[in-house]
Formats: C-alpha cells, sequence, structure tokens
C-alpha cells in the first residue's frame, strides 16, 4: 500500500511526508477507500477497496471510477460532468446504491464521497457494504428521521388531495399532482403516462427533469408495463449496473432493472427506460383497466422503503376516480368541439358557389389541424392509374402503382387507418413522414380520384374514435354535397327545357293592350314557381293567370307547367275562376310527392259586359288603376292557397270595368324585394311607384315599375319577380 501512494506523491494528491500517516489510517479503516481525481481516474486504493470493486484488468489504480458503478440517468446526456456521472453525491452525504462486487454479485452498499482539500482537486469515496436492512444508525436519530419522514408523508398526501377535488382537466390534474408527490416522496421527478388504445401515451413531466430524455410511449408489450400490469401495485425498480461485457460494448441498448419487490429481473431497451437508477412504478386502476402509469424517480441510487409504496397506492386509488371523470369530460368536450366544427364545415360547403378540389381541400386542411394532424392531398389519374401525394410542405411524391386502387367496387367515402392499406406505412417511413393517421378515399371530384391523408407522428397520442368518426363525416358531407352539386346542375338543364317549352308568353286579345316582366333572382336560370298567361275565349272574353308554386327547380317548374295546362282547359270550358281554382286544387293535393303548394289570381275578363270575374287564392292582391280618376284600388276578395288542403273553399270576386283602366298582376317578389337596411319594398311602396308611373303613361310602365323595385334592392332581387300589365281597350263594345 506504501508503494501504492508513494507512486501517486508526484500527482499531489499527498506530499512525501504524509504517504507514511495516510497509508496507517487506511489499513486500520475497513470501509473501501478510493481516491480519484476530476477525470475520475483513481489515484489511491486501499486492500478493503481492492477487494470489494471489481476492476475490469489489473489494479483499480489503473481504472476510472465510473466504471465501478452503475451510470447516473444523465450520463448519457452530452458534456455530462463527474457529478453528473456518478451515481451519488460529492458532498459528503451519505448514498444508498446497488454496486458489483469483484465476484459478480450485487451488493448494496453506503457510499459517501466529498472532495479532499488537496493542491491538486480530488476527491475521497468510503463504501461500506450493508448487511442489515437499515444499516446502522443511531436509534434516536432514527426515530427522528422517521417522525419527520412521516409528517412530509401526510403532509403531501393532503396537499394532491384537496388540490385536485373535482378536477375535470387532465393537463390540470397532472399539473397539480405532479410537483406534490415528487416533493413528498423526495424525488428527483415524476412522469405521466395514460393508456391509449395501443399503449402509454406520455401526458405529464415534473420540471426538475430539466432536458433529461424521458419515453413519449410505453407500449401494452413493454416489459416495464407488464411487470407494473402483472404486480397491479406500486413495485420498487432498480437500475443494476452494467457488467464489464456491457462496458466494453460500447453504448448501452438495454438495461437489467430489478424489481425489489418480486426479485424478478428484466432487461429494458434504454430507449424505453426512464431517465432514474432507481424508480417506483405506480399503476393506476378504474374498472379492472390500467388507466394510468406514474414513474417516481431519482437520480442517484437509493434504498427505497416498502412504507413509501402503501402512500402510492393510497394516492392512486383516490386519483383513479379523478382521472376517469377528467378522461370522460376531455373526451366529451372534445367531440363536442369536433361536432360544432363539422357543422360549420358542412354550411362552408353547402354555401360556397361551387364544389371545387380546392374547396373540399381547405375543408380537409382544416379538420387536420383539428385532430392535431397534417394534411397530405392524393390526385388520382384513373387511366394511367397513378396517384400522386402533394405533402404539407410542398413536396411531391408518386405512389407506388396498385397501393391506393380506385377501389370502384367499394362503398364511398372510405375513411382507414394507414395500416390497414398494404405498403402505406413502409413507403411513408422511407419518405421520412409520419406512420400514424388516416386514409381518406372519396372516389370522383372534377375528373380526378381525390383522396387525403391525415398524418401524425407515432409518438404522438393516436386518433381517438371522435377523430375518426369527425373525418367520416366530414367525408360524407362533401360527397353528399356533391352529389346535390350534381343533381342541381341536372335539373338546371331540365329545368332550362322546361322554361324554353313553357314560355310566359301573353296571347293576344282584341280589347286589350299587354306587357309583362319576368325577372329571375339568379343568373343559372333555375325555374322558379312564378308564371303567368292569357287565355284567348271566345266572345270576347278572356282568362288571365298569374301564380307562385312553392319551391325551385324541376318540381315548380313541373307544377307550373301543369297549373298552367289545367287552367287554359277549365278556362275553355266555360267555368268560374272559383270553380277553376278549387278543381286544380284537388289536382295538386294528389299530383306531387312533394308538399307543393301554389298562390293564384285567375281571372276572367268579359269586355263586351265590362265584368272582371277573379278569384285570388292566397296571392298578392292585383291593382286597378282607374282611368278616369287616377284611382288606384286593389280587388281585394282572397282564398285560401292551392295545393295545401283539402275541401278547400274559394270565392269569386267582381269588378266593374272600363275603357283605358289598367289592370296590374305581380308576385311577392316585388313586395318583398328589401333593400340594404333590410327593410321591404312592401304594397305601400308597390302602390306609390304605380301610382306615380301610371300618370307618366301607360308605355313602357311595366319595365319601370321593375326598375324602381330593382333600385329600391341596390341592383340585386333575392327572389323572382313577376309582373303583367293589361289596358281594358274596348269595353262594352261588339266587333
Amino acid at each position: 500500500m506504501t508503494n501504492e501512494l508513494m507512486r501517486n506523491d508526484a500527482l499531489g494528491v499527498v506530499t512525501h511526508d504524509e504517504t507514511a500517516m495516510l497509508a496507517s489510517l487506511l489499513a486500520l479503516t475497513s470501509d473501501a477507500v478510493l481516491v480519484f481525481n476530476e477525470s475520475g481516474r483513481i489515484l489511491l486504493a486501499n486492500e478493503e477497496a481492492e477487494r470489494v470493486f471489481r476492476a475490469l484488468s489489473g489494479s483499480l489504480t489503473t481504472q476510472n471510477v465510473r466504471m465501478l458503478f452503475p451510470p447516473t440517468a444523465t450520463s448519457t446526456m452530452p458534456d455530462a460532468s463527474l457529478e453528473e456521472s456518478l451515481p451519488f453525491l460529492l458532498d459528503g452525504s451519505s448514498n444508498t446504491l446497488i454496486c458489483e462486487t469483484h465476484d459478480g454479485r450485487h451488493v448494496r452498499m453506503q457510499v459517501r464521497c466529498e472532495r479532499m482539500h488537496t493542491e491538486t482537486a480530488a476527491y475521497m469515496l468510503c463504501a461500506r457494504v450493508l448487511i442489515g436492512e437499515d444499516g446502522k444508525q443511531d436509534g434516536d436519530e432514527r426515530l427522528l428521521d422517521e417522525l419527520s419522514r412521516a409528517n412530509r408523508r401526510l403532509s403531501g398526501t393532503l396537499g394532491i388531495v384537496l388540490g385536485t377535488l373535482d378536477s375535470l382537466d387532465v393537463g390540470t390534474l397532472f399539473n397539480r399532482i405532479l410537483d406534490e408527490i415528487t416533493e413528498t416522496m423526495d424525488a428527483w421527478a415524476t412522469l405521466a403516462y395514460v393508456a391509449e388504445h395501443d399503449g402509454y401515451r406520455l401526458r405529464g413531466t415534473t420540471e426538475s427533469l430539466g432536458n433529461a430524455p424521458v419515453p413519449s410511449f410505453v407500449g401494452y408489450d413493454d416489459p416495464l408495463a407488464q411487470l407494473a400490469s402483472a404486480r397491479g401495485s406500486s413495485a420498487r425498480m432498480q437500475v443494476v449496473a452494467p457488467t464489464r461485457k456491457d462496458l466494453r460494448q460500447g453504448a448501452l441498448r438495454e438495461r437489467t432493472v430489478i424489481c425489489e419487490d418480486t426479485g424478478a429481473s428484466i432487461s429494458i431497451s434504454t430507449v424505453s427506460l426512464p431517465p432514474f437508477l432507481c424508480f417506483v412504478t405506480v399503476p393506476i386502476w378504474f374498472g379492472g383497466q390500467m388507466i394510468a402509469l406514474l414513474i417516481v424517480g431519482w437520480r442517484h441510487a437509493r434504498k427505497l422503503r416498502k412504507d413509501d409504496l402503501a402512500l402510492l397506492d393510497a394516492v392512486a386509488e383516490y386519483l383513479s376516480v379523478q382521472l376517469a371523470g377528467a378522461f370522460a369530460a376531455m373526451r366529451a368536450q372534445h367531440a363536442e368541439h369536433l361536432d360544432s366544427l363539422a357543422s360549420e364545415l358542412r354550411e362552408r360547403l353547402l354555401t360556397s358557389p361551387k364544389l371545387d378540389a380546392k374547396l373540399v381541400e381547405s375543408v380537409f386542411l382544416d379538420a387536420a389541424s383539428a385532430i392535431e394532424s397534417t394534411c397530405a392531398s392524393l390526385v388520382g389519374n384513373v387511366h394511367q392509374r397513378t396517384t400522386v401525394c402533394s405533402f404539407a410542405e410542398g413536396d411531391m411524391q408518386t405512389v407506388p402503382t396498385g397501393m391506393l386502387h380506385t377501389m370502384e367496387d367499394e362503398r364511398l367515402p372510405m375513411v382507414l387507418d394507414v395500416s390497414q392499406v398494404e405498403g402505406l406505412c413502409l413507403w411513408l417511413e422511407r419518405l421520412g413522414e409520419p406512420t400514424q393517421g388516416l386514409y381518406v378515399q372519396l372516389g370522383q371530384l372534377e375528373g380526378a380520384q381525390r383522396g387525403f391523408l391525415l398524418l401524425k407522428d407515432s409518438k404522438e397520442e393516436p386518433f381517438e374514435e371522435s377523430d375518426k368518426s369527425f373525418v367520416r363525416r366530414l367525408a360524407e358531407d362533401v360527397l353528399e354535397v356533391e352529389e346535390g352539386e350534381r343533381t342541381r346542375k341536372r335539373d338546371t338543364r331540365i329545368s332550362q327545357a322546361l322554361q324554353r317549352g313553357m314560355r310566359n308568353e301573353l296571347q293576344r286579345v282584341d280589347g286589350l293592350s299587354t306587357q309583362s316582366v319576368y325577372s329571375s333572382a339568379t343568373e343559372a336560370a333555375y325555374v322558379g314557381g312564378d308564371f303567368y298567361d292569357l287565355v284567348r275565349l271566345p266572345d270576347r272574353h278572356a282568362c288571365v293567370v298569374m301564380g307562385d308554386v312553392s319551391g325551385k327547380g324541376v318540381e315548380a317548374a313541373s307544377v307550373s307547367s301543369a297549373v298552367k295546362t289545367a287552367l287554359s282547359a277549365y278556362a275553355w270550358e266555360g267555368l268560374t275562376p272559383a270553380r277553376m281554382v278549387s278543381l286544380l286544387n284537388d289536382f295538386l293535393l294528389g299530383f306531387s310527392r312533394l308538399e307543393t303548394f301554389a298562390t293564384l289570381f285567375v281571372g276572367v275578363i268579359d269586355l263586351p259586359k265590362g265584368v272582371l270575374t277573379y278569384c285570388s287564392a292566397g296571392h298578392p292582391p292585383a291593382l286597378m288603376v282607374r282611368a278616369r280618376t287616377g284611382e288606384l284600388t286593389s280587388l281585394d276578395v282572397q282564398s285560401g292557397v292551392v295545393g295545401a288542403f283539402a275541401n278547400m273553399r274559394y270565392s269569386n270576386g267582381e269588378v266593374a270595368l272600363e275603357n283605358g283602366d289598367t289592370l296590374l298582376l305581380y308576385t311577392d317578389g316585388v313586395t318583398e324585394a328589401r333593400n340594404k337596411e333590410g327593410a321591404f319594398f312592401g304594397e305601400d311602396g308597390l302602390r306609390e311607384v304605380v301610382s306615380r308611373e301610371s300618370a307618366v303613361g301607360y308605355q313602357g310602365l311595366c319595365d319601370r315599375i321593375v326598375g324602381a323595385v330593382a333600385s329600391f334592392a341596390g341592383g340585386s332581387l333575392e327572389d323572382d319577380v313577376a309582373l303583367v300589365v293589361l289596358r281594358l281597350d274596348e269595353v262594352g263594345t261588339s266587333l
């Protein structure tokens, strides 16, 4: 031993004069003693140290002290200092850890290490193998420590309970308990993992962990998760120091962990291992399922006590109910948000002028953001059977032929997990893209197969069922709106054909001057329900019709055409207007499978007698301008609408006619026109315009009235407008 000390004089650890005395002291102590410098190189070692510790080769003084002890949680971090890379403190405090002896056994040691007061920085370490469970400690001192420790545990437990009562937010719940648990257990840090469909996702850590690497995911098949599940309660875990063979291999891929409570020894990948040298796994159970896993860890090896496990199990039992409630509230809130967003996106699809690929892509981009994923669009060429994928970063890749086949025989839309499409995960992985997500196939849109990939990193929380339902609903909405768009275009073509076949034209009747205007509210020329007609009858009689059928498109056009045809036939039979409308009511009730109704004005003009007999069935009242006085009157005899109720009674009205009198018929598109403030044009507005413009003269009267209405509405009419003006030129004369 003296020779060993002499060889180290030059290192400045001890002087030559102190060598003999130091050698005597080291020989007398029963502890294993090591002296090492700032780089970790062992400078001195007594015989007990040579006996206890396991040197890799030769004497201990040729080794680095790091090789004798298991690495700390931070030793794998770059630029770790000597203190960070050793499993004990260098401040003289006592540490308990597991070490490997010269004969390969793992024993518990009590270690103390502090800096020496020497010219060159050096540290002295004293180690003792512990034989008993608790080592040696003065009884009174131990009792005081136990009381202090129990007080901290009780205070910490109460803090956890009081701080988390009725907490329905998972993030808030973890933020409150993790720091409290760490402080209560005198630990370095605490991790919280939450069960998902494929494993446990990291949902919370304490700030004390710093930048230490932490596994973000623990699979159900992970040895640590399986051990925690099988154990069923808290368990003490110790990371075993690497063997000589392990150290020779360089970077460690696996570490051995011993469960002190079961004696089980398991190998865990260093990627999946928490950054602790000893830790406690705390499973949280609810309804027979392990819903979460807490890991309370220490940076340096230490002795863990059984009563700590009882405390943590009590905390876990309390948290199980709190977490279950928080999970339920979180999922309900998330599902409610997605439901609201789905309605907003559907409304955007319905109200946009055109459903095109750009609109659909914008909708799916918003959907991807809502479920915390990225969106890649898929465009397939049906003829070449190729598909191009455009990722969020603008990168475009051709998908391997046949991977995303068009699936013409499958029901669309399709929403599948990416893993369900053969080869897709492997292709995404080769591109460096996320491999977790959903594949959406919409089918044909604007001449190409369209689809999307909603992707997220495999380390992130997987999609919940509410996420998948949200995407599926959105895809169905797109196809429903797209089908409605096709139907609308088809109906437009049919409606236009019907419109051409049933043009609103007034027949020429001797003794009458006529004007008419029909203004469509849309450029698409969707046939609305507005229509009018003038039927020339024998003996200088005429039948004038103005009507408005509810709805638009093919149904309204079909009903309008049928009504005009039926009324023309009834008029030739010489029926009164009320009788015509009554027969038409029965006809309409059986004509349409939809609930279609109409408002009508039917008037029969008898020029020789100078009488107008009319039936106004729910229609805006016609206006009469008297030529002799300029007075404006309304034809106010009203009946109910047509085609809504069976056995409806309809009444005739009658008015005398004179030469030059003017009859004005219109639909509600005139009176219901609005200005930019939302005010209606109304009947009063119409009467004012008719009085003013009729005084100007008959020529162009129709156009001037419609122009006034359009000007009031700011040039934009929200409904179809129909207007007919008849001037009675030859009343009471026979030709």
